[in-house]
């Protein structure tokens, strides 16, 4: 039996931001009623964290749940615990409308570290990353450049992108390039 690995291994980048394959992470789409009780708890059993609000992302420790539309939440856990947590939400909503799949494997995740992380985001996506108008515990789903990505800030110089795995490499090297020493704006450090 093969091990899994990462998209991309584990590439990085030293621009003036940093650029990082952040390697496996467990990743369950969940859909249905987002203010059914069973729902919320059924979240905050399995991560420690509560349901966030439109366009947020909670932390507990390791694990994560964002907000990805009014039916649909991402739910982050470590790599070895997507199945644990898939079979515990299951049984916890057996009976209820919903829909739970593991798309670990089908999704990547980078890393963006350093006080201009936000302008790496701004050249790349139609969104105002100004500190007043874009804060940890937020998330934005949205194009950067050609694909569907979604990003979110862990601290004020920290930034998480998940994007399809399929395009991996492609949204690799547009960060890469965003963070290229003397491409700085300057607008965001």
């Amino acid at each position: 039996m093969s091990s899994a690995v990462s998209a991309l291994k584990g590439a990085k980048y030293e621009g003036y931001v940093k650029v990082e394959e952040l390697g496996l992470r467990g990743m369950i789409t969940l859909r249905g009623d987002l203010n059914s009780a069973k729902m919320k708890k059924a979240v905050q059993d399995v991560t420690g964290a509560k349901l966030p609000n439109q366009r947020e992302i909670t932390h507990e420790g390791d694990k994560a749940v964002a907000w990805m539309s009014p039916d649909e939440l991402l739910v982050m856990v470590p790599y070895t615990d997507v199945h644990e947590t898939l079979a515990a939400l299951e049984k916890a909503l057996k009976g209820q409308h919903f829909l739970a799949a593991n798309v670990s494997d089908a999704r990547a995740i980078f890393g963006l570290s350093g006080p201009a992380a936000r302008e790496v985001i701004a050249k790349l996506c139609p969104v105002d990353m100004a500190s007043g108008a874009f804060a940890p515990g937020q998330i934005r789903r949205t194009r950067m450049a050609q694909i569907a990505a979604a990003f979110w800030m862990t601290s004020d110089t920290r930034i998480e992108v998940v994007c399809f795995r399929s395009v991996a490499q492609y949204a690799f090297d547009l960060l890469k390039d965003a963070a290229e020493p003397g491409g700085e704006v300057g607008i965001f450090a």
